[in-house]
C-alpha cells in the first residue's frame, strides 16, 4: 500500500520516520519487553520518556526556567475553561476573536466572568487579522487571548497585539513548532498536539509559574487547577501516556532536521509554492487578505460549489487527501504542516493545474 498525500488540518499528517520508529518499538519499547502503550506512567522506563520530551521541547522554543512545561489531557478546548477558571483574578479578560476557535474560547470564557471582544474579524468571515496596535484594553483584565495561527480560516498573527503591558494567553494549536517564537512575550502558550506535533488527546501548555497558584475560580475541579498538574510534573493522573511517547519523537525529529529556524525555511518554502500559484490561477483562488497568510493553512476555492466538490472528488482518486474546506466555509483547505514533505506541495500544485487546464471555461 502507498502513502497518500495527506492534507487533513487535525489529526494530520505525522513524519514518516516517526511513525516506523513507533511502529518498530510496537511490541517492545527499548528492552522492556512492552509497548509504551502497556507500560506503568509511573514505571522507570516512562518517567524518562516525558522527562526527555520536556527537555527536548525547552531546547527547541528556548523556554526560560520559569516556565512550566505541563503535558495535559482534554485537547486545546478544555483550555477555554481552564484558562479563565486559573487567570481570571479580576473576572475580567479581553480577547481578539479572528476565527471559530477563538470566538469559542470567548464564549466559553464569558461563563466565568466578564470577557471582552475587543478585536474582530468575522465582518469579513475571518479572513484578515485586525489591527492590533491600539486595542482598547480594559484596565482590570487578567489577561488577553488570541488564537495565533486561525486553522478554519487561514490566517495568521504574523505580529502579535500589543497587550499595554497586560499577560499575553495564545492557543497556537495549529502553528505549534512551525517557527521560532519569544515564549517571554507570552504568559501562556499552548495548544492541542494532532495538528502538527503528535496523536490527538494531548494538549502541551507552557505557562510562566507566577500565573500558577492555588488562587483559582472557587468550584474549580481539581483536575483542572495548573498547580495541581504543574506540582506533579503532569503525572498526577494517568497521563495520554502513548501520545506524550509521540510528541517526544516528532520533537527529536525536529532537532535532527536543524530545530525551527530550518523548519520555517521549509514551511515558508512550501507556503509559497502554493500561493504563487493561487494568486496566477485563473480558475482557483485563495481568500486570505496577502499579509495575513497562514503558513500551515491554505484554504482556497473556484468560486462554484459544484466545481469545488469535484476538485475534492478527483483530488483524492489522484491521491491527495483530505482537501475539503471545513464545513462553516466550504471550498478547499489544505493543510501542510511541518511533516508535510515539500514534494506533498509541488505535486498538490502540479494535479492542480492539471484539473484548471481540464475544467476551465
Amino acid at each position: 500500500m502507498s502513502r497518500v498525500y495527506n492534507f487533513s488540518a487535525g489529526p494530520a499528517v505525522l513524519p514518516e520516520e516517526v511513525l516506523k520508529e513507533a511502529a518498530d518499538e510496537m511490541l517492545d519499547y527499548n528492552g522492556s519487553g512492552m509497548s509504551v502503550m502497556e507500560m506503568s506512567h509511573r514505571s522507570k522506563e516512562y518517567d524518562d520518556i516525558i522527562k526527555t520530551a520536556e527537555k527536548d521541547l525547552r531546547d527547541l522554543m528556548n523556554i526560560p526556567d520559569n516556565y512550566k512545561v505541563l503535558f495535559l489531557q482534554g485537547g486545546a478546548s478544555q483550555q477555554f475553561a481552564m484558562i479563565p477558571m486559573n487567570l481570571m483574578k479580576n473576572g475580567v479578560a479581553d480577547y481578539i476573536v479572528t476565527g471559530q476557535w477563538a470566538k469559542k474560547a470567548w464564549q466559553e470564557a464569558s461563563k466565568y466572568g466578564k470577557a471582552n471582544k475587543i478585536a474582530s474579524s468575522e465582518d469579513k468571515t475571518f479572513s484578515y487579522i485586525p489591527d492590533c496596535s491600539d486595542l482598547p484594553i480594559d484596565d482590570n483584565a487578567d489577561y488577553v487571548y488570541i488564537c495565533e495561527n486561525n486553522t478554519i480560516y487561514g490566517t495568521k498573527f504574523k505580529e502579535l497585539p500589543n497587550t499595554k503591558g497586560k499577560t499575553l494567553v495564545a492557543d497556537v494549536s495549529s502553528c505549534f513548532l512551525s517557527e521560532p517564537v519569544d515564549v517571554t512575550k507570552y504568559g501562556v502558550i499552548y495548544g492541542g498536539v494532532q495538528k502538527n506535533i503528535g496523536p490527538a488527546g494531548v494538549v502541551i501548555v507552557i505557562i510562566r509559574e507566577d500565573l500558577i497558584t492555588e488562587d483559582v475560580m472557587p468550584g474549580t475541579p481539581t483536575m483542572l487547577q495548573y498547580k495541581i498538574h504543574a506540582d506533579a510534573d503532569s503525572l498526577y493522573n494517568t497521563p495520554p501516556a502513548y501520545g506524550i511517547y509521540i510528541c517526544g519523537k516528532v520533537f527529536k525529529w525536529l532537532k535532527k532536521m536543524g530545530g525551527l529556524e530550518k523548519i520555517k525555511e521549509i514551511n515558508e518554502k512550501k507556503a509559497k509554492i502554493l500561493y504563487d500559484f493561487l494568486d496566477e490561477s485563473k480558475l482557483f483562488k485563495g481568500t486570505v487578505e496577502k499579509k495575513d497568510r497562514s503558513l500551515m493553512n491554505v484554504p482556497f476555492v473556484t468560486g462554484d460549489a459544484d466545481m469545488d466538490a469535484k476538485f475534492v472528488a478527483e483530488a483524492k482518486k489522484a491521491g491527495f487527501v483530505n482537501l475539503k474546506g471545513h464545513r462553516s466555509v466550504g471550498g478547499m483547505r489544505a493543510s501542510i504542516y511541518n511533516a508535510m514533505p515539500v514534494e506533498g506541495v509541488v505535486a498538490l500544485v502540479d494535479f492542480m493545474k492539471k484539473f484548471e487546464a481540464e475544467n476551465l471555461k
